[in-house]
């Protein structure tokens, strides 16, 4: 009889790599403060998250062209696309009073985080022949987000 292990290459990876695909990514909320993350199942589609900062014009009039510094970051609205499961839907429609704030995290395949804070609201997406049934989870992003880079892999193998 011949052992088969099988195991996830992408935690093996390292700064060689072509890419990381994104299947196994989740997102997760909690109680603002919490530490205990609940998922969010049947997310389809996640949102560029991050911010551009806006510019300061700090140009004078003896500059011979237009000169500027970073302002305040501007973080937009996050919109996660999710598969209507009933269930998934029904655990998130009593907290979604687009108020209340709670903490969110997305974690990537290999580990990587993005940590951020925010009220939701939710909305039924449009109905089609042969289509699923989707809502969007849209966060107001009122802090962050934080990103931590995946836990550094200490890949020992094994027979």
């Amino acid at each position: 009889m011949v052992k088969t292990i099988k195991f996830d290459l992408q935690r093996f990876a390292d700064t060689s790599i072509e890419g990381l695909s994104a299947q196994g990514t989740v997102l997760s909320y909690a109680a603002h403060g919490s530490t205990t993350f609940t998922s969010v199942a049947g997310v389809k589609t996640v949102p560029a998250i991050g911010g551009s900062p806006q510019t300061i014009d700090v140009t004078a009039l003896d500059d011979d062209s237009k000169k500027s510094v970073a302002g305040l970051q501007s973080v937009s609205n996050l919109a996660f696309t999710t598969v209507y499961k009933t269930t998934n839907f029904s655990d998130l429609i009593s907290k979604a009073n687009g108020k209340t704030v709670y903490d969110w995290k997305v974690t990537y395949p290999d580990g990587m985080t993005a940590t951020f804070s925010g009220s939701f609201t939710l909305a039924t997406a449009q109905a089609a022949v042969n289509g699923s049934i989707d809502f969007t989870i849209t966060v107001v992003v009122s802090d962050g987000p934080d990103f931590a880079a995946a836990p550094a892999s200490t890949g020992t193998s094994g027979s």
